[in-house]
């Protein structure tokens, strides 16, 4: 029998389960962070499912810097125990798919440095590297303001997924 997931909307009995996933995902620092921005389902938060139960999310925001809206992939996480499934790229390429569909610009994400496994997730659906110039290019002295719509936290590297052309310039310098 074939493992079957699906991906939707989260509901509030999902909660126990995402508490469990960012428990064994994220170190201490973030997981307060995470376990907050979960907690209200009013927002964008989309679940994989398996028998019964969240086994990974993505939870998504929107922002505007002046009159250009974009979207964000703050958290995306996948339990231990369901790992190298191709669920954390299926949740990328939803959350994506969710962002263009709500008209957004482009979506970004952001990861550690050291996260090879997410970088490689988000490189699979379709996100490039963009470095500080880049982001420069695109929203001059507002990157500052970007930072902080996308949860910007030091040691991060931050990933693009533009859906139009792009703008001309190598955004990864």
């Amino acid at each position: 029998m074939r493992n079957q997931y699906f991906i939707r909307d989260a509901k509030p009995n999902d909660q126990p389960w995402l508490k469990e996933i960012i428990d064994l995902s994220f170190p201490r620092f973030f997981r307060y962070f995470a376990s907050h921005s979960v907690s209200n389902l009013n927002e964008l938060l989309i679940v994989s499912e398996h028998e019964n139960k969240a086994v990974g999310f993505a939870k998504l925001t929107e922002f505007q810097i002046d009159d250009k809206k974009y979207g964000c992939i703050l958290w995306i996480a996948v339990h231990p125990n369901y790992r190298r499934r191709g669920i954390a790229l299926e949740l990328t390429h939803k959350a994506v798919d969710c962002l263009k569909k709500r008209s957004n610009e482009a979506v970004f994400a952001s990861t550690q440095r050291t996260n090879m496994a997410a970088q490689a997730t988000l490189h699979k659906g379709g996100f490039e590297k963009v470095g500080f110039s880049g982001l420069w290019f695109l929203f001059g002295w507002r990157v500052f303001a970007f930072y902080r719509k996308i949860w910007y936290a030091p040691g991060e590297v931050v990933l693009a997924n533009f859906f139009g052309p792009k703008v001309g310039v190598n955004l990864n310098t």
